[in-house]
């Protein structure tokens, strides 16, 4: 094939930076390069982009994607299907905390607009951006991930 690595990079549509960026994470090898020539890649190194693709979409990490290129043999969908099942559950866990973040940001839409033209504005209140009586920023403390109401 002896693609250049902008062809590479073009036949997967990433950026030449991003395969540099794998090769540099162990995720896409390295060709040597040629005296006085530029390196080549095959097919294989096209496969191993378009199989980082997906990938990363359904959320695995770069570290995920790199064992999951490592898992061959008669144990490889034991070892993915325990990894997959690891990244199923964060995902149901991350479901849980946008469908909290949705009822919070649903309640303060609710909150502003009740609030009248005078009154503090609560989502600024939650955030920590109450003006004070002299005009300045009061710091209303430090707050775990995701919103509460502030007089929770």
């Amino acid at each position: 094939m002896g693609l250049t690595i902008s062809r590479l990079a073009a036949s997967a549509e990433v950026h030449i930076e991003t395969v540099r960026y794998y090769q540099r994470r162990g995720l896409l090898p390295e060709p040597p390069r040629p005296q006085g020539g530029i390196r080549r890649y095959g097919a294989s190194e096209v496969a191993r982009l378009q199989f980082i693709r997906p990938a990363q979409a359904m959320g695995f990490t770069l570290d995920e994607i790199a064992g999951l290129l490592e898992v061959r043999g008669k144990r490889a969908c034991e070892q993915t299907r325990k990894l997959t099942e690891h990244k199923l559950a964060d995902v149901r866990q991350r479901i849980v905390e946008l469908q909290q973040l949705e009822q919070d940001l649903a309640s303060l839409v609710v909150e502003c607009g009740r609030a009248s033209e005078d009154a503090e504005c609560p989502t600024l209140s939650l955030l920590g951006c109450a003006k004070g009586a002299a005009g300045k920023t009061i710091p209303v403390g430090a707050r775990k991930p995701g919103l509460r109401k502030a007089h929770d």
